[in-house]
């Protein structure tokens, strides 16, 4: 693998990682690191281990093999309490938003601040209409029920909550799936502004090319659960990477071969 993304003041490290779920090899020695400050995006088709990745890294799953530190903890060796510590340097942009329907929306961006933090409800509520505020929404749509917003109005209340806590580091599941070419780059220039905003790290996961040169500062593909190639985002068109070229110019012949039911 060809990477050239730094490795000192590395805020998340992958080393070795290794997942399997029954006989099938989903992540095979996979090693990654995303600098303290930046942004990184892994790119990589459907069923690549993107998500699992993630998980492993969220601590949602725990891999075969390999180390997983954040500001150089050992995240499969760490104490639940201290485990439980470093997850609350994090925020999560989820794929389809996954907001709670029974909560309206100034709660769904608080949620985490009164649940996780205990705040009162007063003070948490106010800072859920100022991040609302920071992706463009005004304090009325606090008051609304996810079932009331559009798709792009729900994605950035997602993002709302994702920095209402104010995050070191900021996960983003797919954060254009399902949305027009429009709304996608209002959603990639929220993204750019709020990381900037927080000085977080970041670390997303996806296949749209588009929101990948928007948001990142390094990219890396993964490929049957490896990081096949990795460095500055500038750089990716010319990986010399057979494999990289294919993905990135969505072209259906070359090296990746996809399965297609043939009538």
């Amino acid at each position: 693998m060809s990477s050239s993304i730094p490795t000192k003041d590395a805020k998340i490290e992958l080393t070795g990682i290794e997942k399997r779920f029954g006989k099938k090899t989903v992540l095979n020695g996979l090693s990654l690191t995303v600098p303290k400050g930046k942004s990184l995006v892994v790119i990589g088709g459907s069923g690549s281990g993107k998500s699992v990745m993630l998980k492993c890294i969220l601590g949602l799953i725990k891999p075969e093999k390999g180390r997983i530190r954040v500001d150089g903890k050992n995240m499969l060796k760490a104490t639940t309490q201290e485990r439980e510590k470093v997850l609350t340097k994090f925020g999560m942009l989820f794929q389809n938003a996954a907001l709670f329907d029974s909560l309206a929306v100034w709660e769904n961006v608080a949620f985490g601040l009164i649940q996780g933090r205990n705040m009162k409800r007063a003070e948490a509520k106010e800072i859920a209409i100022e991040k609302l505020g920071r992706v463009g929404l005004t304090p009325d749509v606090g008051e609304l029920y996810p079932a009331e917003l559009s798709g792009g109005m729900q994605k950035r209340v997602g993002l709302a909550r994702a920095i209402a806590t104010d995050p070191e580091i900021i996960f983003f599941d797919e954060p254009t799936t399902g949305l027009d070419p429009i709304m996608a780059d209002v959603i990639n220039n929220l993204i750019v502004d709020s990381v900037r905003d927080l000085g977080a790290t970041a670390l997303s996961i996806t296949h749209d090319m588009a929101s990948a040169r928007k948001i990142a500062d390094y990219i890396a593909m993964i490929y049957k659960g490896e990081i096949i190639w990795a460095g500055p985002r500038d750089e990716i068109d010319r990986s010399g990477n057979p494999y990289v070229d294919q993905f990135i110019n969505g072209r259906a012949d070359g090296p990746i071969k996809m399965d297609v039911l043939k009538p």
